[in-house]
């Protein structure tokens, strides 16, 4: 099993947050106080600290001609799962940063990706990799 990671973030909204990572991404929420909740972001630990004045517009990079958010963070999913988990989110209405799409189709790191924002802007990337033995292929 991998080492699971922690990432400590900041929102505007705690309930807002709790509403949008439990309901619509599907972690169980862990510990949490006013200030901050826990959830479990498929297998990883995340804690949405509410700090409002911490929030900052993501500063965008081009990548394949798309307008990436370079401070972002997110799970690399099973092929199927990231297939599915991409039509809830359209179905659910999700105002994509990027659309659902497939990178270096055909090459050894091809991927399915998407980008959106939570509730306070925080941007998440979900990816896939076709072959997951390529997920760190350089070429």
């Amino acid at each position: 099993m991998a080492t699971p990671f922690h990432l400590a973030f900041p929102v505007k909204d705690l309930e807002a947050s709790r509403n949008f990572y439990q309901n619509l991404i599907g972690c169980s929420v862990g510990r949490s106080s006013e200030k901050w909740i826990d959830f479990n972001f498929f297998g990883n630990q995340i804690t949405a600290h509410l700090k409002p004045e911490e929030l900052v517009d993501s500063k965008m990079n081009s990548v394949d001609g798309k307008n990436v958010p370079v401070r972002h963070f997110g799970a690399i999913l099973e092929w199927s799962a990231w297939h599915k988990f991409a039509e809830r989110m359209k179905d659910e209405g999700i105002d994509f940063v990027i659309e659902p799409y497939l990178r270096f189709e055909g090459q050894p790191g091809e991927q399915a990706t998407m980008f959106f924002l939570d509730p306070s802007g925080n941007a998440l990337e979900f990816k896939s990799f076709k072959d997951p033995d390529n997920l760190f292929a350089s070429e």
